[in-house]
């Protein structure tokens, strides 16, 4: 009997480490893949792309978002990238350009703007790999360089 229950659990187990292993190749190539698609649809220079998990936000939200010169953020539908997230604002944050220089700035949101998981308080200058957190979501600031 005891024989029995060791040959299941370890094939139990040995299941879980193959269903692990898939999972890990399989968010890869969706990555690959959503990159791969981005590539396509679009030309710009200078985008944001979602970090956070899609399925494990409870709301819809896409994985790339274009820039362009002034860029805002927050939950209502006037805004450039409309999320909704409870935890972002109205009028949570904009992204300004200026002289080919990319700008984050705060518009009086509750929660507050985070760059590189640090709260801003004034307007910064984004970098490329930058990290700009809004409530539950994290872009990164990519800039592509000829």
């Amino acid at each position: 009997m005891f024989q029995i229950l060791s040959w299941t659990i370890r094939y139990l187990f040995i299941g879980m480490i193959y269903y692990f292993i898939f999972s890990i190749i399989r968010l890869i190539y969706l990555d690959i893949q959503s990159i791969h698609n981005r590539g396509r649809q679009s030309q710009a220079e200078v985008y944001l792309k979602l970090i956070n998990r899609k399925d494990r936000l409870d709301f819809d939200i896409r994985e790339f978002y274009d820039l362009g010169t002034v860029t805002t953020i927050g939950r209502n539908k006037s805004n450039d990238i409309q999320i909704m997230d409870k935890y972002i604002s109205s009028n949570h944050t904009k992204i300004i350009v200026d002289e080919g220089a990319y700008f984050l700035e705060d518009v009086g949101s509750v929660n507050g703007t985070y760059l590189n998981s640090e709260r801003i308080e004034d307007v910064v200058e984004l970098k490329n790999g930058d990290r700009i957190g809004l409530g539950q979501v994290e872009f990164l600031f990519v800039k592509e360089v000829d």
